[in-house]
């Protein structure tokens, strides 16, 4: 066994075991399983893009489970409001569908009311796609090399909109800052929408946002994509680099996964991945998500418990590097 497979395999041991109660008993406790409607908690807002895969899967389970699968909304925090929910429920009926949010909140907040490692088992990642930065077609910067010496020959000068302080798109703001040893300055707004429309107006230089909100934009050419945040391009934009072909190490996807609450047995994480698995090759889901530029994973809770060893501690050095306060 090679060194990477034993490690991950360690990774995906450990995120499943701990001070489980329900472990022991984890086959007889998941052979009735599920036993009653299955909920997914998306702790958003409703009609965020989160819940186009969380309501697609709930219908895919409703029809291989035998039980109904629903999605509720519990927004709040940020996303603490709704993890917390399902960790208290202390059920493995009652599931989580995040974002990215999951591994960020810890270094937001000084009490999230969870711990990731601790209080919430991976069962898998989802979705995966990237960000990119956009500007105006008029932006005199035509390449990510010409941001980068533009940032360096006027620290502070260029700015950069965000969805909010704290989102995915400041801290993929705050990470090219730091990888590339850059100074931008941070615009935060009150949610994409008005994050594209300052861009737009010309009140900011850039954005960094999910490709899959503004595809349509980039397509049409209302925006121009300088680079994207995955560290190789992206098939839907192939002749747009990925940011770590000048600044080496920067990875920063957007994506969504599915958790359970502490003492979810093996045995339901193993039936929800296997229900799951069909959706990943030819399903409308995934063919609608690689046309925007994103992946459908579904590929157990080994990658999801290293993506959450990886960057928890990664955010938490990020957000103290910018000096992030949200309480």
């Amino acid at each position: 066994m090679s060194h990477s497979i034993a490690r991950r395999r360690l990774l995906a041991g450990a995120a499943l075991s701990g001070a489980m109660p329900w472990l022991a008993a984890g086959p007889a406790r998941a052979a009735g399983w599920p036993e009653r409607t299955l909920r997914f908690i998306v702790p958003f807002a409703p009609g965020g893009p989160v819940e186009v895969p969380a309501r697609f899967i709930a219908e895919h389970l409703t029809q291989r489970l035998g039980q109904s699968t629903i999605v509720e909304t519990k927004p709040g925090a940020g996303g603490a409001l709704g993890i917390q929910y399902v960790v208290q429920a202390g059920d493995p009926h009652t599931l989580l569908f995040t974002t990215s949010s999951v591994s960020i909140l810890p270094a937001l907040l000084h009490d999230p009311g969870y711990d990731p490692f601790r209080d919430l088992v991976p069962i898998s990642m989802v979705v995966e796609m990237p960000m990119a930065i956009l500007v105006r077609p008029d932006w005199p910067g035509r390449s990510l090399d010409d941001l980068l010496a533009r940032a360096r020959a006027q620290p502070g000068r260029i700015s950069f909109a965000s969805s909010g302080a704290g989102s995915t798109t400041h801290l993929g703001g705050e990470l090219l800052k730091v990888r590339a040893g850059i100074d931008l300055l941070h615009v935060p707004y009150r949610g994409a929408g008005q994050a594209v429309n300052a861009l737009y107006a010309g009140d900011t230089d850039l954005l960094i946002t999910g490709l899959i909100e503004t595809m349509t934009h980039v397509r049409e050419g209302r925006l121009r994509a300088l680079a994207v945040t995955s560290p190789q391009r992206n098939k839907a934009l192939p002749d747009v680099p990925a940011i770590a072909e000048a600044v080496p190490g920067y990875d920063m996807p957007i994506w969504y996964a599915m958790l359970g609450p502490r003492g979810t047995p093996p045995a339901v994480v193993e039936r929800l991945v296997q229900e799951m698995a069909p959706l990943r090759e030819g399903s409308v889901l995934a063919q609608r998500l690689e046309a925007s530029g994103a992946r459908l994973l579904l590929d157990g809770p080994a990658p999801l418990a290293e993506r959450l060893q990886r960057e928890v501690p990664l955010w938490k050095q990020v957000v103290a590097q910018a000096g992030i306060r949200l309480e």
